[in-house]
């Protein structure tokens, strides 16, 4: 790991204006840049930024809630239940690796078009067969979805830079609010349609007007192949950079945190006495929580500084909420929800994070790609590990104190993160 010199600092903003300070020019070094989106165009932009968002999760929400369904019609087995679970985090890390390379080679808008061709061709195959086509469908939304994780935020830093902290709140909004649909909506779409097929496939139509409309918001105004790979920002390997590093693992520990809650709190409550009903509606609070923090705070931190504060500050709600529920789970339920939920809110932070500590489009996506793909495997390993540790010590003391850790972990590294400073 390099030393803090290696990290970029000099002529460096203060926090209140490194958004407005990486606004990108239409030409550099004799080589055309994407200039940021203006006018209508940029609210186009806006609309189709917010549609894609809301597609990046949905896939993976709507299987939780019909999943008992899915697996006694094809009569698969656990196994398979808990690959078809697992292979979106593990997706997301793998594939989020390539969407650097993929945005040199063509462009960052047509990168983004490509990922939700991808998530929507993989929407349609997970159902038209049987179980291996259904994970192979999800193997290949999940793909387009990783990309689009990485390739996002590198729209928000170019096209509005001047509003990286408002489009940040308003596009992990709209992740949220995806998430929530997919896992509501998809029992009643299931219900509609006569089966499971119906419930997942139809969200496929949604992908597809997220890329009628990217198409319509990019059109003559976003990179062009060629452009794209005759880039004039050099490649470097953010391997060897400490920020790099500490943003990767500011994004990690929040990820593993907010992927082990929603795997198993539920559960949890449940063994405290909590009846299965409330358990879900708990675990909904928690989800919802996050939209209030994304659509204030990011415009916040970036208007006035203090990422590292919030960071400390939502890190402490959340340990407080799991120390609860650690100690007396049944003592408040309701309150340790709602800790946990702002607690796991910091996400929004965490994509901020990537956002303003790249200098450049071409930083902010490698810095993207290294923090989401090492911080979603975390994530995904972190409910593996937990369950792990349940059943090695019969109990839930042990896998909450690793939680506890890990969230320990994300406020140092998001204090950390917060100071004003470039990979």
């Amino acid at each position: 790991m390099a030393s803090s010199s290696m990290e970029s600092r000099a002529a460096e903003p203060p926090a209140a204006d490194l958004d407005t300070a990486v606004a990108p020019a239409v030409e550099e070094g004799g080589r055309r840049r994407w200039h940021g989106a203006a006018g209508a165009g940029a609210g186009l932009l806006a609309v189709a930024v917010v549609l894609a968002a809301m597609n990046l999760r949905p896939s993976v929400t709507s299987v939780g809630a019909i999943l008992d369904e899915v697996t006694r019609t094809l009569g698969a087995s656990g196994t398979w239940a808990g690959a078809l679970t697992t292979m979106p985090g593990l997706c997301f890390a793998l594939a989020g690796f390539g969407a650097p390379w993929l945005a040199r080679r063509i462009g960052v808008s047509a990168a983004v078009a490509t990922a939700l061709a991808v998530l929507t061709g993989g929407l349609v195959l997970r159902v038209v067969d049987g179980p291996l086509v259904v994970l192979a469908g999800t193997f290949v939304a999940s793909a387009g979805i990783a990309l689009a994780n990485v390739l996002i935020p590198v729209v928000i830093k170019t096209s509005f830079a001047a509003r990286v902290g408002l489009m940040t709140g308003i596009y992990t909004a709209a992740l949220q609010t995806g998430g929530a649909l997919g896992s509501s909506m998809t029992p009643p779409l299931t219900e509609a349609t006569g089966g499971w097929r119906g419930g997942l496939g139809g969200w496929a139509v949604l992908a597809v007007v997220a890329l009628v409309l990217w198409f319509a918001a990019t059109r003559g105004g976003g990179l062009s192949a060629s452009h794209a790979a005759q880039s004039a920002e050099p490649r470097r390997s953010l391997l060897r950079n400490r920020l790099a590093w500490i943003v990767t693992g500011f994004f990690g520990t929040q990820a593993c945190f907010a992927y082990i809650m929603m795997g198993w709190m539920p559960q949890v409550l449940i063994d405290a006495g909590v009846s299965r009903t409330s358990a879900g509606l708990l675990m909904g609070l928690v989800s919802l929580l996050g939209l209030p923090v994304s659509f204030f705070v990011p415009p916040l931190v970036v208007a006035r500084g203090g990422l590292g504060f919030w960071s400390v500050g939502l890190g402490l709600l959340g340990i407080s909420g799991l120390t609860g529920l650690l100690l007396v789970p049944a003592a408040a339920p309701l309150l340790w929800s709602i800790l946990i939920g702002l607690g796991m809110a910091v996400f929004s932070l965490a994509i901020t994070a990537i956002t303003l500590r790249g200098r450049t489009g071409t930083d902010t996506a490698s810095l993207s790609g290294m923090a989401q793909g090492l911080g979603y495997l975390l994530g995904a390993l972190g409910p593996f590990a937990f369950g792990v540790l349940h059943d090695l010590t019969g109990g839930w003391t042990v896998p909450l104190t690793m939680v506890l850790v890990v969230v320990t972990a994300q406020l140092a590294f998001g204090w950390y993160a917060g100071k004003p400073r470039y990979v």
